[in-house]
């Protein structure tokens, strides 16, 4: 190789790094880029709930309106979408895990047989529900069964741990997860401005909340108006439903490879946040923590969570909307409505 050659391929080479080394550093700012849009968000929409008209809406539900308003105005970078992920995903977790410092271990106990009724019934109706209508209006059944699971269970999470268990497409799983996201933002909206018409008191809207909506953000926010008692209550509730995610995706899986070869069950995205949650229940339960800690800690994850919201609503695509055809928009929604309708129904009898 001749010295000229050796110049070039040198500075072939120094070129890839410094595009590798651009590379990385923009996505570390698009990372904290995203981070501090949801930060100022949240801190913009706790300040406005100070508001009689916001107080209303309550921080949550604030939050992912902003986000949702400075999307449609402003726009979003692409770049910072892994800040506002990492906002809206591990951010929520750490908040719920904080928040289990206002509950106790006797709360939890108390609340068992009665939340485990609740689920089970809730996903079983949930799935049979929507996997038939799926069947009745043709629709293809991985992408009915990711949207029932989405329904029944906890969104996304449950969309994506079951889709590679049942061979779903890549283009189901993005269609469904961007549906439920939508449709799930739009009920828990709808919750918050009827919290007081439904004749619920604070712990039944609580079980309602967390029996019919679809992400663990979209519940949070939606009981957030109901106050610490329709919190704490939705977010057992919906817990509940969080842990019987692995059991669902392994009965789907049998379901739709019942003459296959099994699939491997081991991406199954272990719900771990909820071991943090009920780590912090038995902190508060036997250890004598100040009380200026609890309120510390119980503030912080308000902050977390409103940020989680505001990363929710600057992720909604209503643009997605458009690859939905009828019959999967009639059986989305009208699974929502009639998991509603179960939750009225459970709160009346239970």
């Amino acid at each position: 190789m001749g010295l000229s050659e050796l110049v070039k391929t040198k500075h072939e080479t120094l070129f890839l790094k410094d595009k590798q080394r651009n590379r990385s550093l923009r996505l570390k700012k698009g990372w904290i880029m995203g981070i501090v849009l949801t930060f100022v968000i949240a801190t913009i929409s706790g300040n406005f709930v100070k508001y009689p008209f916001f107080s209303v809406l309550g921080v949550m539900i604030l939050s992912i309106l902003l986000g949702m308003a400075w999307k449609w105005l402003m726009g979003v970078p692409e770049v910072a979408s892994s800040g506002i992920t990492f906002s809206s995903k591990v951010l929520l977790r750490l908040g719920i895990i904080l928040m289990g410092l206002r509950l106790n271990l006797e709360q939890i106990i108390a609340a068992g047989i009665t939340t485990i009724l609740i689920d089970v019934s809730v996903i079983v109706f949930t799935i049979t529900f929507m996997l038939l209508l799926g069947k009745l209006l043709s629709i293809d059944r991985h992408l009915s069964a990711l949207i029932a699971v989405g329904t029944a269970v906890c969104g996304a999470a449950a969309i994506v741990a079951v889709a590679p268990l049942i061979g779903a497409k890549k283009e189901s799983t993005a269609i469904s997860v961007a549906f439920i996201a939508i449709l799930g933002t739009i009920v828990s909206i709808f919750y918050s401005f009827s919290y007081g018409l439904f004749g619920l008191d604070q712990t039944e809207f609580g079980i309602l909340t967390g029996a019919t909506l679809h992400e663990l953000a979209h519940v949070i926010a939606a009981a957030s108006p109901g106050g610490d008692i329709s919190t704490d209550t939705a977010l057992l509730v919906k817990l509940g439903r969080v842990v019987l995610l692995i059991p669902v995706a392994i009965g789907m899986s049998l379901l739709f490879n019942r003459h296959k070869e099994a699939k491997s069950y081991k991406a199954l995205p272990v719900p771990w946040f909820i071991i943090g949650f009920l780590f912090m229940c038995i902190v508060n339960t036997y250890l004598p923590i100040p009380k200026a800690v609890v309120d510390a800690c119980i503030g912080t994850s308000v902050f977390l969570l409103s940020m989680a919201m505001a990363g929710l609503g600057l992720s909604v695509h209503f643009s997605e909307f458009k690859k939905l055809n009828l019959q999967v928009l009639i059986t989305g929604v009208t699974g929502s409505i009639a998991v509603i309708l179960l939750g009225f129904i459970l709160v009346w009898l239970l």
